[in-house]
C-alpha cells in the first residue's frame, strides 16, 4: 500500500514529466484491464514499460470531441455526407418521418397482419381509454379521442413496428393527482380540461426537446429499479382508487396514499353498494381467468385481448335488461358522436395555473418515456431490429403535441397493448393506422352503444390491467442481485403508496442519483491477481485461483480518478 502512495499522486499530477517518469518505471499497470505486465521479458518478448504521451490537443478540439462523445455518439448527420440538393432533402425526410422508408415496400401479406393486428388492438384500446379517461377524472370520451390522433402520429415518425399507442393508466393517474390539488375536477371541470390538455402540449414540447437535443441520457436517471417500485406502487394506488367504482361510492377521497383511501373507504360502509361490488367481483374473476388461460401459449393471446371489450359488451346488455342504473349501479351515460374537436384555443399559458400545467406536463412526460422506449427496446430485441432512442423522443412529443391540438391527453406505448400488438402478429406500424381507423368508426357511429356501460366494469378493468404492473418477482430478483437497487425500489414503492405519486417519483430518483454519486465519490477498489497460466488478471476476492504477483500490488480502481474521489483514494491507499 505504501507503493502505490507514490503511484497514486503521480496519476493525479498535471506534469507530464511525471507520466513520462511513472511510465517508464519497474511496472506497468493497465487499469480496468485484463492484463497487467510488469516490465521485463513476457513470452520471450522484451517489454520495455514506456508509453509515449500522446501529442496535445487544443482546447477547441478537446471541447468538440467531448461534446460529440456526449450528445452524438451515434453520429446522426452521417448519413447526410457527401449528399447534396434534393438527395439529402429526401433522407432528412425519411430520418424524421420512418414510414417514407417502409411504406414503398409495403406489401398485401404486411398489410394482412397489421389488420389484424390493429383491430385486435382496438378491441382492447376502446374499453381502456374509457376506462383512463375516467382515472384520469376527464370525459370518458377523451379516451376515444386519445386513441385516434395520436396513432396516426406515430405511424409516421416512430421507428418501433411493435408499439401500440395509447392512454396509460400512471400518466392518467398522475394528471388525476397533480392538476386534481389545484383545480378540482367537480368544481370546475372545464378549467381542469383545458389544463389537462396544456400539460399534455407541455408534455411534447419537453420529449421532442430532449429528443432534438439529444438529452435522452435524462431518462436514464429512472433506472430499472426506479421504474419497477415507481409502477408497482401506481399500480397499487390505481386499484385503490377503483374501490370507489367496485363498491357503489358517490363521494370519495381527493387523496391517493394508502391512509387516506382506506379511511374514505371504511367511513363509508353504509353507502357500500353490493349490486356493485357482486358485479365488478365477477367481471374482475373473468379478467384475470382470460389472462391466465392466455398465457397457456401464444396462440391464446386473443383470449385476453378480448376479454376488455366482452366485458364492456355484456355489462352493457345486463343493465340494459335488468335495468341496473335504477338499482344503484352508475353506467357512463351519453358519449358525444363525432371526430376529435380542436383543442388549441383551449391551452392555457397564463398565471396562475400554467405552472402547475407545466410541472405536471414534465413529469408526465419522462414518465411517458421511460415506459415508452423501454417498451420499445424490449419488441425490438425479440424481433432483432434497433429503434432510435431519440428519434422516439421526438415521435412521442410530437403525437402529444398534435394530440394537445385536437382534445387528446397524454398518450404513450403501454406495454399491455404492445404485447397484444406484437402477439397478433404486427409487422408495422401500419397496425396503429387500422386501430385508429376502427376508434373513428366508433367515435362516428358506435358510441351511444356505451351508453349503460356500468362503471363498475371500467374498474374491474383497471384493476386487471395494474395487477400485471406489479412486478413482485423483479423485486426479488433486486433483492438476490443487489440489495441497494432492492432499497432504491423499494423506497419507490413506499413513497408513492404512503405519500404521493410526486413523493414516490422524487424519493426514487433521489436514491438513484445518490448511489451513482457515491460510486463515482467512494470507488470499489479490488486487489488483481494472476490467473495461473496465462495473462488475465481478476480478484482475488472472486477467484480463489487468482496468485499475487511476488513485489507488486495490482490494484483495480472501479471509477475514474478525478478530483472528486482523489482524497478519497488517497487515504485508502496511504
Amino acid at each position: 500500500a505504501g507503493f502505490l502512495a507514490p503511484l497514486l499522486s503521480s496519476l493525479l499530477s498535471d506534469s507530464p514529466h511525471r507520466l513520462s517518469d511513472l511510465a517508464s518505471s519497474t511496472m506497468v499497470t493497465v487499469e480496468n484491464s485484463d492484463a497487467v505486465f510488469p516490465s521485463g521479458t513476457v513470452n520471450g518478448v522484451e517489454q520495455t514499460g514506456h508509453v509515449p504521451i500522446p501529442p496535445s490537443r487544443s482546447f477547441l478540439a478537446t471541447f468538440r470531441a467531448n461534446l460529440k462523445e456526449t450528445f452524438f455518439p451515434d453520429d446522426p448527420l452521417r448519413q447526410f455526407k457527401n449528399e447534396r440538393g434534393s438527395r439529402r432533402f429526401l433522407m432528412g425526410l425519411k430520418y424524421f418521418f420512418p414510414v417514407l422508408e417502409w411504406l414503398p415496400s409495403y406489401d398485401r401479406s404486411a398489410f394482412k397482419s397489421d389488420l389484424v393486428a390493429g383491430i385486435t388492438i382496438a378491441s382492447l384500446a376502446i374499453p381502456q381509454g374509457i376506462s383512463y379517461a375516467k382515472l384520469a377524472n376527464l370525459p370518458a370520451i377523451l379516451g376515444l379521442y386519445s386513441s385516434f390522433v395520436p396513432p396516426l402520429v406515430y405511424a409516421m415518425m416512430g421507428s418501433s413496428k411493435d408499439l401500440a399507442v395509447g392512454t396509460v393508466a400512471v400518466a392518467s393517474l398522475l394528471i388525476a393527482s397533480m392538476l386534481g390539488k389545484e383545480v378540482p375536477p367537480s368544481q370546475n371541470p372545464t378549467l381542469y380540461l383545458h389544463l389537462a390538455f396544456s400539460a399534455t402540449f407541455f408534455a411534447g414540447v419537453f420529449q421532442t426537446s430532449l429528443g432534438l437535443l439529444r438529452l435522452g441520457f435524462i431518462v436514464d436517471f429512472l433506472s430499472h429499479a426506479t421504474i419497477v417500485g415507481f409502477m408497482a406502487g401506481a399500480a397499487t394506488v390505481v386499484c385503490l382508487q377503483q374501490l370507489k367504482g367496485m363498491l357503489g361510492l358517490q363521494h370519495f377521497t381527493t387523496a391517493t396514499d394508502l391512509v387516506s383511501v382506506m379511511e374514505s373507504v371504511f367511513t363509508q360502509t353504509h353507502q357500500w353498494k353490493w349490486e356493485s361490488a357482486v358485479l365488478g367481483g365477477s367481471f374482475l374473476f373473468f379478467l384475470l381467468l382470460t389472462r391466465f388461460l392466455s398465457k397457456k401459449g401464444p396462440k391464446f393471446f386473443w383470449v385476453s385481448a378480448a376479454a376488455p371489450l366482452t366485458s364492456v359488451i355484456l355489462g352493457s346488455l345486463l343493465v340494459y335488461f335488468t335495468h341496473a342504473e335504477n338499482h344503484g349501479v352508475q353506467v357512463i351515460g351519453n358519449l358525444k358522436k363525432g371526430l376529435n374537436p380542436p383543442s388549441l384555443t383551449k391551452l392555457v399559458f397564463s398565471p396562475p395555473h400554467m405552472a402547475v400545467a407545466l410541472k405536471t406536463g414534465i413529469i408526465t412526460a419522462i414518465i411517458a418515456l421511460a415506459e415508452g422506449i423501454a417498451v420499445g427496446r424490449s419488441f425490438a430485441m425479440f424481433k432483432n431490429y434497433h429503434i432510435d432512442g431519440n428519434k422516439e423522443m421526438i415521435a412521442f412529443g410530437m403525437m402529444n403535441i398534435a394530440g394537445s391540438f385536437t382534445s387528446c391527453y397524454l398518450t404513450t406505448g403501454p406495454f399491455s397493448r404492445s404485447a397484444v400488438n406484437y402477439n397478433a402478429g404486427c409487422k408495422t406500424a401500419m397496425s396503429n393506422v387500422v386501430m385508429a381507423v376502427a376508434v373513428a368508426i366508433t367515435l362516428l357511429f358506435l358510441t351511444p352503444l356505451f351508453h349503460y356501460t356500468p362503471l363498475v366494469v371500467l374498474s374491474a378493468i383497471i384493476v386487471a390491467a395494474m395487477l400485471g404492473l406489479i412486478n413482485y418477482e423483479a423485486a426479488m430478483h433486486l433483492w438476490q442481485v443487489d440489495k441497494i437497487d432492492f432499497c432504491v425500489c423499494i423506497g419507490a414503492y413506499l413513497g408513492v403508496v404512503f405519500g404521493s405519486v410526486e413523493i414516490g417519483l422524487v424519493i426514487a430518483v433521489a436514491i438513484s442519483i445518490l448511489r451513482v454519486l457515491l460510486f463515482v465519490a467512494r470507488p470499489r477498489t479490488t486487489v488483481l491477481g494472476n490467473i495461473p497460466n496465462s495473462s488475465i488478471y481478476r480478484r482475488m476476492d472472486q477467484y480463489s485461483e487468482a496468485q499475487s504477483v511476488p513485489g507488486v500490488l495490482i490494484l483495480r480502481v472501479d471509477a475514474p480518478v478525478y478530483f472528486a474521489n482523489a482524497s478519497y483514494l488517497r487515504e485508502r491507499l496511504a
